[in-house]
């Protein structure tokens, strides 16, 4: 009897777990703000911000809300049903048992089917980004009780329209109720791009032509490190269902999955083909590859982001100035609002140091490579749900203090609005503003994006251009860093 009362509770316990599964929370990049803002470890403590202390300057960087998939994306998907028909076509001529086949198979379509445009702000990414601004306003209405100004509250996006669109969304959430526009008393706000031809700020890894390089380079490679997680989730599946699954079916029905999950709900289609663990694998897949390109796995990723990381504390400095010289309020700014892409987010993250394992800062201090995030069930920090969701976002809020504290000025950091230990900071989240500059920014800053993003590595030189005018024509209007689409990026 106790042998039978130890199964069934082991079973009831898998079962349990399995019920409390939700993909929603597991899609790495393509995961909603609203899954997991409030995912937090729960091991960290957070400061208790010292009485007398106030906020005298916000930072923001932020990604765009939830989009649609972009027209390549799509194509895809057209593709997967055309196959996902010829598979059911062969299961049939095989005289194989059709009730192993999902029922949504027979009559699935790509719900982008048809559709001319992607990559858009869709409905639910203009809601997260519209309360993420009532949101801030809500936290710290001392930094936002003045009239609006563009210098006091300077709206900058990238120029790409889900991240202008995202930044619009915000603006709407940030200021409703103070304007006279419609029922809802908004107000016009101005936003502001730099030209993708030199963005270096919210679009460095775009103007840095090192780094599309190494990127390039790079697939070949990664490819062969998610074949395997790939091999054995296809034979799982194709033993499962019975049916002549190929990786790229895989591949391109965990995207599917994501889709569904992230932008209808829908979680009972692609997604329940794969297990709770499955899909572990296959998050973890998406994470590694987030790592490589855009994180920790090499420098290089980060380090092109140090003129945003010099945009940030130079607003701070600032600031600071502007307190010291007892400046009339809403003569100088208290927030600094930026809307870009995973692509900025990630590495400014990683600038900061956050989501890191033990001894891994000494370890980047020294320029030392770090190891891979631990595959599952292992336990790890570095998870594109968290670190990069849609809408994710990084504040730094500069306080002033009483001058009987140890410092005068402190920087909190928020990560998805909720305040992150900084290992480069003994693992506080309130930092003295000079601690901050030594210990976090300092070592970024011998770092000089020019010298790192023209680097020559090796790679064969331009052929000698016929004519001078299109170089000419590169130094008048600053195309000089080719501030193109990196190859294969989704932002």
């Amino acid at each position: 009897m106790a042998v039978i009362l130890l199964l069934f509770l082991a079973l009831f316990s898998n079962s349990k777990a399995d019920g409390d599964f939700d993909v929603r929370r597991h899609l790495s990049t393509v995961t909603r703000y609203g899954a997991v803002k409030d995912i937090v470890d729960n091991s960290f403590i957070p400061s208790d911000i010292p009485d007398g202390c106030t906020p005298i300057h916000l930072n923001l960087v932020a990604r765009h809300g939830t989009r649609s998939p972009t027209k390549k994306r799509m194509r895809e998907l057209e593709n997967l049903a055309s196959h996902i028909k010829e598979l059911i076509k062969d299961a049939k001529e095989r005289d194989l048992s059709l009730q192993k086949v999902p029922a949504w198979f027979h009559k699935w379509e790509s719900p982008w089917k048809g559709k001319l445009k992607g990559g858009e702000l869709d409905i639910k990414g203009e809601e997260e980004m519209y309360q993420l601004g009532i949101s801030v306003r809500e936290r710290f209405p001392d930094l936002f009780n003045e009239e609006y100004h563009p210098d006091v509250y300077p709206i900058k996006t990238t120029q790409v329209p889900r991240a202008s669109a995202s930044a619009v969304a915000f603006g709407m959430g940030l200021f409703s109720g103070k304007g006279s526009l419609g029922p809802g008393h908004h107000r016009a706000f101005a936003v502001t791009s730099e030209s993708r031809a030199s963005d270096t700020i919210l679009r460095f890894f775009d103007c840095c032509q090192t780094y599309k390089n190494v990127r390039k380079n790079q697939e070949p490679a990664f490819d062969k490190l998610k074949e395997p997680i790939l091999t054995e989730i296809t034979s799982s599946l194709a033993k499962r269902y019975e049916f002549n699954f190929t990786r790229q079916d895989i591949s391109s029905l965990w995207f599917l999955c994501k889709q569904e999950a992230s932008l209808l709900d829908t979680t009972d289609q692609a997604c329940s083909l794969f297990s709770p663990a499955e899909v572990a694998l296959l998050e973890w897949m998406d994470d590694l590859q987030m790592f490589i390109v855009k994180g920790y796995g090499k420098s290089l990723n980060y380090r092109m982001g140090v003129p945003l990381l010099k945009d940030v504390v130079q607003s701070m400095d600032e600031a600071i100035k502007a307190r010291e010289g007892n400046q009339v309020p809403g003569s100088y700014e208290k927030a600094r609002l930026r809307f870009a892409h995973a692509e900025t987010v990630v590495p400014f993250s990683c600038l900061l140091g956050l989501f890191l394992e033990g001894s891994d800062f000494e370890r980047i201090q020294k320029e030392e490579p770090l190891d891979y995030p631990l595959k599952p069930p292992q336990k790890r920090k570095w998870r594109g749900s968290t670190v990069a969701p849609f809408a994710g976002n990084n504040m730094l809020v500069l306080y002033s203090c009483p001058a009987n504290s140890s410092s005068k000025y402190f920087v909190h950091v928020l990560h998805n609005e909720h305040p992150i230990p900084m290992p480069g900071c003994g693992g506080t989240d309130f930092c003295p503003f000079q601690v901050f500059k030594d210990k976090i920014v300092e070592p970024h800053l011998k770092h000089d994006y020019d010298a790192l993003c023209n680097a020559n590595l090796d790679q064969p030189k331009p052929k000698p251009e016929t004519s001078k005018v299109p170089q000419l024509f590169r130094w008048l209007f600053g195309w000089g860093n080719d501030c193109t689409p990196s190859h294969g990026v989704e932002l």
